[in-house]
């Protein structure tokens, strides 16, 4: 399951409380994230094996296995992943042993939905844009807070998915960023019903023409063969 997200970045709910599950999925779509779940270990390992995740928010007891353990094989894959443990054990152990892993925070059941939501905000915040809600990369600043975009100082009018391909691009400045990722960014696990890339291509032709327009050489470069990279200073 999925859907848009307030910086569009995706996350991964591990949690085997159907009921809880349903409730933080309910919280985060009110919010727009993109987001997808796993209910028992071995469908949560081999997402966290197959996919890329901004953030995961992982309960430690789940069926199958343990919530620590996909932790430390999440930080073997993607370092980068911002995790947020969920579990019902209040123990000082659990909360170090989480964290030594390599867990963003540690927020004990039950909790209030807006406290989770606050506390994801601010690790997206922390972990992508040093705490700042402005993003701004040469004659690009980009107000995340009303998804505002100006090139030299003009405000530019995007589509929702321009805008969060352009802030995808603003998170991996200087790394190559192959069609699929942008698509699985875009769709999540519904990329795979997507016949071909050309709504990837058409994106980016009209993000390039509205930044370019601002009389800017254009900062999205094309990686033949492979994808995109933004290179600005």
């Amino acid at each position: 399951m999925f859907c848009r997200m307030l910086f569009k970045m995706k996350i991964l709910i591990i949690e085997d409380n159907l009921f809880l599950l349903e409730a933080i999925l309910s919280a985060l779509l009110e919010e727009k994230f993109l987001c997808e779940t796993a209910v028992d270990f071995s469908t949560a390992h081999e997402k966290v094996s197959m996919y890329e995740y901004d953030i995961v928010v992982v309960d430690i007891n789940l069926p199958g296995g343990s919530g620590l353990e996909i932790i430390r094989d999440l930080k073997k894959i993607n370092s980068k992943t911002g995790v947020i443990v969920v579990s019902a054990r209040d123990s000082l152990t659990n909360k170090v042993e989480g964290l030594e892993l390599g867990a963003d925070d540690y927020i004990t059941k039950p909790f209030d939905m807006a406290e989770l939501i606050a506390r994801i905000k601010a690790l997206i915040r922390r972990r992508n844009f040093s705490g700042n809600n402005n993003i701004s990369k040469g004659d690009i600043l980009i107000k995340t807070d009303n998804r505002e975009v100006f090139v030299k100082n003009a405000q530019i009018e995007l589509t929702k998915s321009e805008y969060d391909i352009l802030l995808f691009f603003l998170s991996n400045p200087k790394r190559v960023i192959t069609k699929e990722s942008l698509a699985e960014h875009i769709w999540g696990d519904n990329m795979d019903l997507v016949d071909s890339f050309d709504f990837i291509y058409s994106h980016i032709k009209n993000l390039r023409k509205k930044i370019t327009a601002q009389n800017v050489s254009d900062p999205i470069k094309v990686i033949y063969g492979i994808g995109y990279k933004l290179d600005i200073s």
